[in-house]
């Protein structure tokens, strides 16, 4: 088949057959295109040869607009928020990872190159992965949900810097430095005209073009183009030109617009990435890719995890968050693929590396994608194997006052009520299983005490049974019941409010004893109809009201938690 709209109809058809079958599995559907690519390329149909120049451009366009978006999205200051917990955790948890999977793969009679860039490869979780499916439960607001976040940025920013190494290297050890010492003159001239630009000439610019959605959309292209075979023209990675066009539009105030119009046209692109990654596997490189595939698949599954699970109980991260935490990670990145891409245009791959990294990728998100979505029920079943390995971390409490008011949960609308409380001079003091939160706490002088509510033993050491009223902000339903079941089981007169984001546990929890159960939607949705019923309409109220919200979060980012 050698017409190019043929191939493409014929692909995007085989595609979406796949892509709905898949979506019943309740799995990404970047499986569905390298499966896409698998079946409709010389392995099976061999109806699409990949390596085809076309689909090579393809693929190219693909990795350009991902990585735009990336350096679009990537949030230095949210970086910087992060914390010191956060960048230690990811830094130590790549480094370790990294090392093993470089024995693996040595001690699987690979060289040193192929080792190293595949051991690297399988570090990296995927964004992409990662977000959506929390965002889908509503925990990127949880703890362990913000360390992730944190953690797959810090990530982001040593992949870039990866693919600058691989940008500057010739493969060949003798020129590596003078090719190094040239390509940092040329960075560092190129990063100051980039700044002066975005610093000084992209703002008018973009004020201009934003008033047309289409005029912006064209500028965005232009200019990820441009500055992308501008790099590339200066002897880096044309990938590098595509983050740095990103990360220079990043602080726009019209990013999220530019993101919104640009991310169906790389979509479009990604999808014939993987699907001409998959077109390009060979026979010959799946059976020496199996054996290496399937150890590199249990590390990821297993140990990644695990060290991850380690590192964060290092930090004082409770058992619960430091395990949601590790199994959420278990999966290998769209990045990796980007780096063996990256090494093999550089000449320093060969062999069966890609096929490898396939192997690996396919089988963890399929299996990591059932492990986030029923991670809660996992960590239960898990939860008394977990303690034969000692008591879980909380702080030790010793003659602990007596409080009228208890507040679980600081985060999310806990610190709201802390004000109020403050304001009305009640005393009270606050439980939370983020060791920043607690800290933040107590930069403030606020009462805190650091421990999982999920915990019967920590729930025991606090004086509870006396409190006038325990208000819990907590996302998870469970956790709500065994806090109000042990409240209960020593007081009848305290008020219990709690909080639930999903109406279908609302019965269980007054049928275990709450008060009053808040529901933020219908919070919402009351307040601004109260505000739309009880004031004039008019540009002075929106004003006001966007003025109370902005000062409100001001004193949240300032003085309440560490985000």
């Amino acid at each position: 088949m050698e017409n190019i709209f043929l191939q493409i109809s014929v692909l995007f058809g085989i595609t979406v057959s796949l892509a709905l079958f898949i979506k019943l599995l309740k799995q990404p559907l970047i499986i569905a295109y390298v499966f896409s690519g698998l079946f409709i390329g010389p392995l099976f149909l061999n109806l699409i040869d990949g390596s085809e120049n076309y689909f090579k451009s393809f693929a190219e366009l693909g990795i350009v607009l991902l990585l735009f978006m990336v350096g679009l999205g990537l949030n230095l200051d949210f970086v910087k928020k992060s914390g010191k917990a956060v960048a230690i955790g990811t830094l130590v948890q790549f480094f370790i990872s990294g090392v093993l999977g470089f024995f693996i793969m040595y001690f699987l009679k690979f060289t040193f190159w192929p080792s190293l860039f595949v051991a690297i490869a399988i570090t990296f979780s995927s964004t992409i992965i990662v977000t959506k499916l929390l965002a889908d439960k509503k925990d990127l607001d949880t703890t362990y949900g913000r360390y992730l976040v944190g953690l797959l940025l810090i990530q982001d920013v040593i992949a870039v810097m990866l693919l600058i190494f691989i940008s500057t290297s010739t493969g060949t050890a003798e020129a590596w430095y003078q090719v190094l010492s040239i390509a940092l003159g040329k960075g560092f001239l190129l990063i100051g005209v980039l700044y002066f630009l975005a610093k000084y000439v992209l703002p008018k610019i973009i004020e201009k073009v934003a008033s047309s959605g289409e005029l912006l959309f064209i500028f965005t292209i232009s200019w990820c183009f441009g500055v992308a075979s501008l790099v590339y023209m200066l002897g880096f990675g044309i990938e590098i030109g595509a983050v740095i066009a990103g990360v220079s539009l990043g602080t726009s105030p019209y990013q999220h617009q530019i993101s919104s119009r640009v991310k169906p046209l790389r979509d479009f692109f990604i999808v014939l990435f993987f699907i001409v990654l998959g077109s390009e596997l060979q026979l010959g490189d799946l059976q020496q890719a199996l054996v290496p595939g399937i150890i590199l698949t249990a590390f990821v599954l297993i140990f990644d995890p695990l060290i991850l699970f380690i590192t964060m109980r290092k930090m004082r991260y409770t058992r619960r968050n430091a395990f949601l935490a590790g199994i959420t990670t278990a999966q290998v990145s769209e990045f990796g693929f980007i780096l063996i891409f990256a090494a093999t245009s550089a000449g320093l791959l060969v062999g069966p590396e890609l096929a490898i990294l396939t192997i690996v990728a396919l089988s963890t998100i399929i299996i990591s994608s059932y492990l986030i979505t029923y991670n809660e029920q996992i960590y239960k079943k898990i939860l008394p194997i977990l303690k034969k390995f000692g008591k879980d971390v909380h702080q030790e409490i010793e003659d602990p006052e007596e409080y009228p008011v208890w507040v679980f949960g600081y985060h999310r609308m806990g610190w709201k009520i802390c004000e109020t409380l403050k304001e009305k001079g009640i005393k009270f003091a606050v439980v939370d299983y983020d060791p920043q939160a607690i800290q933040k706490l107590k930069q403030r002088q606020i009462p805190a005490f650091f421990g999982d509510a999920s915990d019967i033993e920590f729930l025991e050491e606090l004086p509870l049974a006396k409190a006038k009223l325990i208000v819990s902000t907590m996302p998870e339903a469970d956790d709500q019941k065994t806090l109000i079941s042990h409240i209960r089981q020593h007081s009848k007169g305290t008020y219990i409010i709690s909080t639930l984001f999903h109406v279908k546990h609302l019965r269980q929890l007054y049928e275990e004893g709450a008060d009053y159960v808040m529901l933020p939607h219908l919070l919402g949705g009351a307040w601004i109809s109260n505000t739309l019923k009880d004031n004039k309409w008019s540009k002075k109220l929106f004003n006001d009201l966007k003025k109370e919200q902005k000062e409100e979060l001001r004193l949240r980012f300032t003085e309440g938690t560490h985000q």
